[in-house]
């Protein structure tokens, strides 16, 4: 499958390239992507929450009133879950939530995702560019150009591009990563896929499923 090449200006260059089919047009894996997806959600969490339990709160000691008598319920402590200022009950601990999945579980889901975005034309290849300075105009015309605006985008280059990334990160509709770094949640939670040349010819190569 062969894609055409935009410029900058939104205008075709007259060049295509070729979609290695190892890569855009697998099997997909549906609950490969699942996994993936799952994982990578997982694992933003940080795991910090923390209750205090009875025996972590102030208070307790002598018994608040005497066991008969009273017409008050019996009450041993003020620590109780029951009372207010009390203990939680089997509330949230400090733990770590992450999950790991096989490499090639990983490389599959990514796959089956790039062939989804295939399928669907959902790809849009344009020719490297950089900018002397990092500025969001430039990035937001080449955006416009090729009627991406107002559509949720991905961009991906072939390498880190410092001025190219700090140009995109304050559009909302935008999200600069490098094409080896992009999870399978990144390349799915998007309209649309806007691969530099460079990144293609890397995905082309490194992604090849076996």
């Amino acid at each position: 499958m062969k894609i055409d090449i935009y410029k900058t200006d939104g205008t075709l260059t007259g060049r295509q390239v070729e979609l290695n089919p190892k890569v855009f047009d697998i099997q997909p894996n549906d609950h490969a992507i699942y996994l993936a997806v799952k994982t990578y959600l997982t694992n933003q969490r940080q795991g910090t929450s923390k209750t205090k339990e009875r025996s972590e709160v102030s208070g307790g000691g002598r018994k608040p009133w005497r066991q008969k008598g009273t017409g008050r319920a019996r009450a041993g402590s003020n620590r109780s879950p029951l009372w207010v200022g009390g203990g939680t009950v089997f509330g949230p601990k400090p733990r770590d939530y992450e999950i790991k999945l096989p490499k090639k579980v990983k490389l599959l889901a990514r796959l089956s995702a790039l062939t989804y975005k295939a399928r669907n034309n959902q790809i849009v290849v344009v020719e490297d560019f950089n900018f002397d300075q990092p500025k969001t105009k430039e990035i937001l015309n080449i955006i416009k150009a090729l009627n991406l605006y107002e559509k949720k985008t991905l961009l991906l280059t072939g390498s880190y591009i410092r001025n190219v990334y700090l140009s995109g990160r304050n559009i909302p509709n935008l999200k600069v990563l490098e094409a080896q770094k992009a999870s399978t949640y990144d390349i799915l939670n998007n309209k649309v896929l806007l691969l530099q040349e460079s990144a293609l010819n890397l995905i082309n190569q490194r992604f090849s499923y076996e």
